[in-house]
């Protein structure tokens, strides 16, 4: 077979992959591969995808070198002397202080923001979401101001139908919101936090979030078993610690790493709790077995079968 370049596009470059291993015939270690495009999903899963591209062929196979045959000279050592001992000098080495350079996530989020800056961030994010909803098809109006007291800019989104970009439990709004953030702080050292919100669902589902914390709080002090929520990022994870933090018989804590982390509520007294006194309160079906006696000592049930016999002497059964 000859080793001419065979171009194969497929979803993803190992599908690829896979598919030219099965035309040419062999093993990975066997193909040369070169991707020429990358697989793209596209932007918000919308706009963009397409699928990679990579080219194949079978590599040249060299003849084994022959190997060359070398003479082995005798050499002859000098006997090593017992006597003498060697010394390793250590010199010392100087230390080298080496300024690190400052990560993205090292740098203060909570520094003032000049002016400039605010006006500069404001125009940025006008601009890309507005480029965004054009790409959408989207008409919107968005609004934006700083808000001085929590230093964020804060991005308000009105049109028709705001559920495309809202999603499912806000997914697709916490998207754009971090990809807005990149946007207008990826040239700048003065970092600007960024809220975007639309008819109001930040607060709608802070009060959800809310009310289910106190739901799920009242479930764990009746059961006395704590109780995992479903994962969630880390601003709806702090509003639930937030709602719970003063409860006196419950407490919270995260588990899990990202975006599988969630809260967990549990009893702060460990055991049963309220599960284990609901029979002394009254509460619920008696325990199985448990039946009214006769005075006479006897089950009701085991007098009455006896009661409906004839019997000459009745106080042999009552003893």
């Amino acid at each position: 077979m000859s080793n001419e370049w065979i171009e194969i596009s497929a979803k993803t470059v190992d599908d690829a992959i896979t598919e030219g291993l099965i035309r040419l015939g062999t093993t990975r270690n066997k193909m040369d591969v070169e991707v020429l495009e990358k697989e793209s999903s596209g932007f918000l899963g919308f706009f963009g995808r397409h699928d990679a591209k990579i080219r194949v062929r079978l590599k040249e196979v060299k003849p084994a070198p022959v190997p060359e045959k070398k003479t082995v000279k005798e050499e002859k050592y000098a006997p090593a002397k017992s006597n003498v001992e060697t010394k390793t000098e250590e010199k010392p080495v100087a230390d080298i202080q080496r300024k690190p350079k400052k990560k993205c996530d090292e740098i203060e989020k909570n520094e003032p923001v000049s002016a400039d800056r605010q006006e500069k961030a404001k125009a940025d994010a006008v601009k890309f979401l507005t480029d965004v909803f054009k790409a959408m098809k989207l008409e919107a109006v968005v609004n934006v101001e700083f808000d001085a007291a929590e230093n964020e800019l804060s991005i308000d989104v009105k049109a028709e139908d705001m559920g495309v970009l809202i999603g499912k439990r806000g997914q697709t709004l916490d998207s754009l919101q971090y990809i807005v953030s990149l946007a207008i702080n990826k040239d700048s050292n003065e970092y600007v936090k960024v809220k975007l919100d639309s008819e109001n669902y930040r607060l709608r589902r802070k009060e959800t979030l809310e009310n289910l914390a106190r739901n799920i709080a009242s479930k764990v002090k009746r059961t006395g078993r704590q109780v995992s929520l479903e994962p969630m990022n880390s601003f709806e994870r702090r509003i639930i610690h937030s709602a719970l933090q003063g409860d006196p018989n419950c407490e919270t804590f995260s588990e899990g790493n990202d975006p599988y982390r969630k809260v967990v509520v549990k009893p702060k007294n460990e055991g049963r709790g309220y599960y284990n006194n609901r029979y002394n309160k009254g509460y619920g079906k008696k325990p199985y077995g448990r039946k009214p006696y006769h005075k006479n000592g006897y089950h009701k049930d085991y007098t009455k079968k006896y009661e409906r016999e004839d019997y000459a002497d009745k106080a042999d059964v009552e003893e």
